[in-house]
C-alpha cells in the first residue's frame, strides 16, 4: 500500500521554505531538521518536487547537502544567481558564502 503524505507535514515543509531569506540557501537535511525530522531529507525533496501544487514557494533556495543543485532543473541556476546567490560551478552552490544561518 502507498503511504500517503498528510497535508499539515506538507504545508510544515512549505512553510519552513518560505522563511529562508532572498540571497540565502538551506539544504533538504537542514529543513528537515527544523521540522523535527532529522533523518527526512528525502522526505523534503519529495514535498518540495510537488510544491507547485500547494502555491508559490522558493524551493529553488534548496539545495543538497554537498551544495548541488536539483538534477534536471536547469532554471534553478539562473533563479539563484538573480538573487545574488553565487555558485561554485554550474551545478553547485558555495554553502560556506550562503547558507542559511539559524540557531538550532
Amino acid at each position: 500500500m502507498k503511504r500517503v503524505l498528510e497535508e499539515n507535514l506538507i504545508y510544515e515543509i512549505l512553510s519552513v521554505v518560505e522563511e529562508i531569506p532572498k540571497g540565502s540557501v538551506a539544504t533538504y537535511g537542514q529543513i528537515a531538521k527544523l521540522i523535527g525530522r532529522d533523518k527526512n531529507a528525502r522526505l523534503v525533496g519529495k514535498v518540495l518536487s510537488m510544491a507547485e501544487y500547494y502555491g508559490e514557494y522558493p524551493c529553488h533556495r534548496v539545495v543538497n547537502h554537498a551544495g548541488r543543485l536539483a538534477p534536471g532543473w536547469i532554471e534553478q541556476g539562473d533563479l539563484l544567481r538573480n538573487e545574488g546567490i553565487p555558485l561554485k560551478d554550474e551545478t553547485h552552490v558555495d554553502l560556506k558564502k550562503c547558507q542559511w544561518q539559524l540557531l538550532f
